[in-house]
């Protein structure tokens, strides 16, 4: 079919949703891309949520004219407040980040505490703890907000000292929680994980959004019959961003481990 072999859109609020291209670049080698970071507006875990849908549906509508087959909402945030405005405005398939890592963590034999941390404006929209509780009632979900986490990794400040300090600060609240896993809220934090392990206790199961999200939406794309069978060289990844293409490059080249990535700029 011909729609198989279109691109899948794919959006953050800026680099964080490199991590679930990168990841779906391994799972899904044959596929084309096109991703949007919106670098103009990070991060949106500070914004309002009425603003935060107002760019989801821009960006959706830039990427939907490229004649996309699907759209990833790679961020957090955008999943917590904007994924029904895009499912009621979209009739290709909207998928979203939250979904797969509460499967994930809901499925875990012990699952009956988890974590979750997030930007402000995800934990403060309740979206994992409704979900998990309507999977599994009797499941205690402890949530913490980490908005220093998303300005760390932006600006390539993981591996400083002071990065430490306040993971340790933020992630001491979950010491004495009996969660059995860690849900990574904001597709940033897999950049950040090794940190977040080092300050969780040694049994906790760190569940990465990005990695989960992949094998779903391979699932996804296999049962509605959207995978692409064959690689088109015809069709090459492209990457959009809305502000400063230049320190998004350079970023971008670091964490998928591809040279000369074009970025281009564009105005909404």
């Amino acid at each position: 079919m011909k729609e198989n072999k279109q691109h899948i859109g794919i959006f953050d609020s800026g680099l964080g949703g490199l991590t679930v291209l990168k990841a779906l670049k391994q799972t899904l080698p044959n596929e084309s891309f096109i991703y949007f970071g919106d670098t103009e507006h990070l991060p949106y875990g500070n914004k309002s949520q009425k603003s935060i849908v107002e760019y989801s549906l821009n960006i959706a509508k830039f990427l939907y004219k490229k004649n996309i087959k699907a759209i990833v909402v790679a961020c957090n945030t955008a999943s917590a407040v904007a994924l029904e405005s895009l499912k009621q405005k979209y009739s290709i398939p909207v998928l979203n980040v939250i979904d797969p890592s509460i499967t994930r963590a809901v499925n875990l034999k012990s699952a009956q505490s988890i974590g979750v941390i997030g930007t402000e404006t995800t934990i403060l929209s309740q979206a994992y703890q409704k979900k998990i509780q309507k999977k599994n009632p009797e499941a205690e979900v402890f949530s913490k907000a980490c908005p220093l986490f998303v300005p760390i990794i932006e600006e390539g400040l993981m591996n400083h000292d002071f990065s430490n300090d306040i993971a340790e600060f933020y992630l001491g609240f979950f010491k004495k929680k009996p969660i059995d896993s860690l849900i990574l809220g904001c597709t940033h934090y897999p950049l950040f994980k090794k940190t977040i392990q080092n300050n969780m206790n040694s049994n906790v199961l760190i569940i990465d959004s990005a990695k989960e999200t992949a094998r779903h939406v391979s699932k996804y794309l296999l049962k509605k019959q959207l995978l692409t069978e064959e690689k088109n060289n015809s069709l090459v990844d492209e990457y959009y961003v809305s502000d400063k293409p230049e320190q998004f490059n350079s970023l971008a080249n670091i964490f998928l481990n591809i040279q000369n990535i074009q970025v281009r700029h564009v105005v909404l």
